[in-house]
């Protein structure tokens, strides 16, 4: 699905509702920032670097809708829903990443209101459309690592609306795709929001990539049964160190492939290292046992169950063959490379 996720239209932001798909295609109008905030705690828009976009877009939002009438009184309610939007989503970093941003510019703009306004809703679009020149260099970099007809295996959602448009690690299979190899992608149902049956099987059918859909504990069986050929997977967190945090159930995927011999492979752009984290600092977000306890509107776990639900878990360096970035890959030792790409 070649939809943008997000977008800035006359002062208004426009998400595509991923809570609602695949059954109908349902946009949400972000009027106010906090629609926006509230946009990203339900998930209604997801995956790290859409979120970072969306994120920026909260804080355009709040500039362009404010109603301060000295630099200081804007500054001030900026920096408040700064504050907010990193209380949303703990662990993908982008986030943290593009409200950084935005609040490092507003620091050097000396002219009156109207000027920081212009700045602030100018970085935020500047940060979504480095995000599609991103990924269509991660893709480029990243089919160079498939081979006419490779069977690949992906997990939760990383294509165009995980990200502002074409994608991540699903970037890298359309790309391929694009240059005439043939392939084959297994996605893992992703409990228990499965974005994967839901929305990286949408994608793929849209654009006529053959996909089958498998359920997440049939990994290693694929595996063992030689279904696979390689691994690609997203990111929301990558550590200077080369960890890798991503959806819940990477890592086991991970350990497979290792046991297995199957390359395993990460693509995400540079916004989502965290260079100064580590591994002990890592927040990993705890989502509502709601999402576990039910499938839609079906309850399939009694009330009064405990539940425990962590929505990434931490993949360690050695079990990488490789991160794909925009500005190359990076093979092992991935820490050197890290420090290399950064130029620290």
């Amino acid at each position: 699905m070649r939809i943008r996720s997000i977008e800035w239209k006359k002062n208004k932001v426009i998400i595509i509702n991923q809570l609602k798909l695949p059954e109908k295609i349902e946009y949400i109008e972000c009027i106010t920032p906090e629609r926006l905030i509230e946009a990203i705690k339900k998930m209604e828009i997801r995956g790290a670097p859409a979120i970072g976009a969306a994120a920026a877009y909260t804080l355009a939002l709040t500039a362009i809708k404010n109603r301060s009438k000295t630099k200081k009184e804007l500054l001030k309610k900026i920096h408040e829903m700064a504050g907010k939007l990193k209380s949303t989503r703990p662990t993908a970093v982008n986030l943290f990443w593009a409200v950084d941003r935005i609040l490092k510019i507003i620091e050097h703009v000396e002219g009156p209101v109207n000027e920081i306004v212009t700045a602030v809703v100018s970085e935020a679009m500047k940060i979504a459309e480095e995000d599609v020149k991103a990924n269509k260099l991660i893709g480029k970099y990243g089919a160079e690592l498939i081979s006419d007809g490779d069977n690949i295996l992906t997990h939760c959602n990383t294509g165009a609306l995980a990200t502002v448009d074409y994608g991540t690690a699903l970037g890298i299979i359309r790309a391929a795709v694009e240059e005439g190899k043939r392939v084959h992608v297994y996605v893992t149902e992703t409990r228990p929001k499965l974005q994967g049956a839901r929305l990286t099987a949408l994608e793929l059918k849209y654009e006529n990539i053959p996909v089958t859909v498998i359920c997440d504990n049939m990994v290693g069986y694929v595996m063992q049964k030689g279904l696979i050929n390689k691994i690609f997977v997203g990111a929301d967190r990558i550590l200077r160190t080369g960890h890798v945090i991503n959806k819940i159930g990477t890592y086991t995927i991970a350990i497979s492939a290792s046991y297995h011999n199957i390359p395993f492979y990460v693509a995400a752009p540079t916004s989502t290292f965290d260079l100064e984290t580590s591994i002990n600092q890592v927040k990993i977000e705890e989502r509502p046992s709601e999402e576990v306890a039910f499938c839609g509107n079906v309850r399939i776990v009694p009330e009064g169950v405990n539940i425990f639900n962590p929505a990434f878990d931490i993949t360690p360096p050695e079990l990488v063959n490789a991160i794909i970035t925009e500005k190359g890959i990076l093979e092992p030792p991935l820490d050197r490379a890290i420090v290399k790409i950064f130029n620290l």
